[in-house]
């Protein structure tokens, strides 16, 4: 499967890059598949740029805070007025209450908010299939329901950890994936907040445990210097390691 970068910073969208957003792609019965990974602030306009909007066929969320999801609102917007007419309806999986939370986000009635344009499922405890992706959402500690996701396809792995910090769940999502993609938002030594998010040597540890194939950092916040999280991970980690950048492509 192919992994682009739509945007990578963390908490908002920063100077060079959007808020978390990832696109999937496999082949798979003659065509080309396209899963939105998370759809933060900032992001739905950069995808024009890699996918057309109106080919996805899924979006799947890893929580609710508004650097994964709140372009849902435009692409809402979208789907329901683009020119050539309401697109299908298209499924979005999410933790519970996601609908009513994209409706109040944009100023809906909670009926039908946007289930016009979106089908709301909730993550379910086993694997989701869409196309080629087989993916799996993981329970992680977070300040709301969230979730790290493993991805699968043609015989390749993915993980993603979404915003959680170190706990069991997000060591089961990334066992043994080819490619971690784990987020950084948090630098070593200072007064970090509990059951929040990882450092870069958290990600490395994580990585090392996992006997990942390479280690992406990802969502690392405008306010933070990159080359310090990669620092920390790369002393630890001794694998392929790089820097999540816009537009930034990886074949896994």
């Amino acid at each position: 499967m192919r992994l682009t970068v739509v945007g990578c910073s963390g908490s908002y969208p920063g100077p060079d890059s959007p808020a978390s957003c990832y696109l999937l792609e496999a082949e798979h019965e003659g065509r080309t598949w396209r899963v939105v990974m998370d759809l933060g602030s900032g992001a739905l306009g950069a995808l024009h740029r890699y996918a057309d909007p109106l080919q996805i066929d899924a979006v799947v969320l890893s929580h609710l805070h508004a650097d994964h999801c709140l372009d849902l609102c435009g692409y809402h917007v979208l789907r329901r007025y683009h020119p050539t007419g309401p697109a299908p309806i298209l499924p979005v999986y999410g933790p519970e209450g996601t609908a009513d939370r994209m409706a109040h986000a944009y100023d809906l009635p909670l009926e039908p908010g946007m289930k016009e344009e979106f089908d709301f499922r909730v993550w379910p405890t086993e694997p989701v299939v869409i196309g080629p992706f087989t993916i799996t959402a993981v329970p992680v500690v977070h300040p709301v329901p969230a979730y790290s996701l493993r991805v699968e396809a043609d015989g390749r792995t993915l993980g993603y950890s979404g915003d959680c910090a170190p706990c069991d769940g997000l060591s089961t999502a990334v066992a043994g994936v080819d490619l971690l993609l784990a987020e950084a938002s948090f630098e070593e030594g200072a007064d970090n907040p509990a059951d929040l998010h990882l450092t870069g040597k958290e990600c490395a540890e994580l990585a090392i445990e996992a006997e990942a194939g390479q280690l992406v950092l990802t969502h690392i916040p405008p306010w933070h210097d990159p080359a310090v999280v990669h620092a920390e991970a790369a002393a630890l980690w001794n694998g392929p390691l790089s820097l999540a950048k816009a537009g930034a492509v990886y074949e896994v």
